[in-house]
């Protein structure tokens, strides 16, 4: 199986079997999911889903949050992975987006990733899920699938390396669901620790390259 026909064989699978998917975090605004996101790193969605609706009570937008202080917002995030690091960029990145981007969450990539606390990955995100723009975001999840299922080299060894690999794969219509696909495939069935193969609906086509 060629490497086109991996793809082919694979996106037509998630095109008719998931044709509607988005992310499993929780948020009513660009503000939240951005903060929402900020916060999943390295924490499981259903954490952070646990933990945004008292969060968001008290700081819907970026104008309550840039009031508050990190001790603040900690106590509210202090059960998520590393809180007061997550804590002091939540209210960092509130005071920047008052007073560089009027409250409002930019679009542009280079505005995004300047913000604190902000990645490529979460960039991407807010890019893909709430702007509809094709952007392929890599999290440990989308970034093992892709190398187990043998849709990027190994010498693809850091996340920029697969997010590029895959933009050259993926059909730009299908970025902002393959996020997604590969994401909650690897979430799901194919784990870290114990993939499920005997369920996997590609293991008669994966390399298994574990």
């Amino acid at each position: 199986m060629t490497k086109k026909e991996r793809y082919q064989y694979i996106l037509d699978y998630f095109r008719e079997r998931q044709p509607v998917v988005t992310t499993e975090l929780e948020f009513g605004s660009a503000f939240q999911l951005l903060c929402a996101t900020l916060l999943s790193a390295q924490c499981t969605d259903k954490r952070i889903n646990q933990v945004t609706p008292a969060l968001f009570a008290r700081y819907p937008d970026a104008q309550s949050m840039a009031q508050a202080e990190p001790e603040d917002v900690l106590e509210y995030v202090s059960s998520v992975s590393y809180p007061n690091s997550k804590a002091k960029h939540l209210v960092e990145m509130s005071r920047m987006l008052v007073s560089d981007f009027g409250g409002e969450v930019p679009s542009d990539m280079d505005q995004l990733v300047s913000l604190p606390g902000v990645g490529r990955k979460t960039a991407n995100v807010m890019q893909a899920v709430w702007f509809g723009r094709a952007a392929m975001a890599v999290d440990t999840h989308v970034f093992r699938v892709s190398h187990r299922l043998g849709l990027v080299p190994q010498t693809a060894n850091t996340p920029l390396k697969v997010e590029q690999e895959l933009m050259r794969h993926i059909p730009a219509d299908d970025v902002p669901n393959a996020h997604h696909w590969l994401l909650l495939h690897g979430r799901y069935v194919c784990t870290s620790r114990k993939p499920h193969c005997e369920r996997c609906p590609f293991d008669a086509v994966c390399p298994k390259k574990f």
